[in-house]
């Protein structure tokens, strides 16, 4: 399906509107949120693979792997408008899980937390730190979801490769324990499944197919 023909469909226009709708609520109602978990007390985690790792501050290198990699990625999720709403609907489920996740299991930061520079948190959260952020991580399932939906292996696979990365630099910083990160791709995945099989693109799926139909149609006449 090309934009154009998503456009034309009220199934896909009505799924994306009120995907976007919800993620304008999600946006007034986070900064909320984080403020009030930074303010809660909560469990440090025995953590024998964080212990090995020396901190450092690697907040450049993370910034850049997670905007820079937001950015080359998104272009495939752009081109299919079928991608874009499972993207936008997964991302919504992540979200919400994220809230449920952190509200249900307090944690204080590791220790050797060194504080993330990310200018743009600052914009949208209104706030310098975020550190009680933790279960799960949300930086590793951004990028683990867009990898998800490239469409070709080796777009996927740099993907993947990213989202490693950000994994092994968000441990360098103890910005977040093991856990977080190894179940970040697991939430990730289940949600990208989750709604790619669900009834989030019934009506989008099937207008494609009497289109493709149409076509082929026309073809023959």
């Amino acid at each position: 399906m090309t934009w154009r023909q998503a456009w034309s469909n009220g199934a896909f226009k009505a799924k994306l509107f009120l995907g976007v709708f919800i993620m304008g609520l999600l946006a007034f109602f986070l900064p909320v949120f984080f403020a009030e978990i930074e303010q809660r007390d909560g469990m440090v985690l025995g953590d024998e693979l964080l212990k090995m790792i020396p901190s450092y501050d690697v907040s450049l290198m993370i910034f850049i792997v997670l905007y820079g990699g937001i950015l080359w990625l998104i272009r495939d999720v752009i081109r299919n408008p079928l991608i874009f709403l499972t993207v936008l609907w997964a991302y919504i489920f992540l979200c919400v899980s994220r809230i449920v996740t952190i509200s249900l299991v307090p944690l204080d930061p590791p220790a050797g937390l060194v504080e993330m520079w990310d200018p743009l948190s600052i914009f949208f959260y209104h706030t310098k730190t975020i550190t009680k952020d933790l279960f799960f991580s949300g930086h590793t399932s951004i990028l683990c979801l867009l990898a998800l939906c490239q469409q070709s292996r080796q777009r996927k696979l740099i993907g993947f490769g990213m989202t490693l990365l950000m994994g092994v630099l968000l441990l360098i910083q103890h910005v977040h324990y093991t856990v977080d990160v190894l179940a970040a791709p697991v939430f990730t995945v289940f949600f990208w499944y989750l709604i790619s099989i669900s009834g989030i693109q019934l009506g989008v799926s099937d207008f494609r197919a009497v289109s493709s139909s149409r076509s082929a149609d026309s073809s023959g006449l």
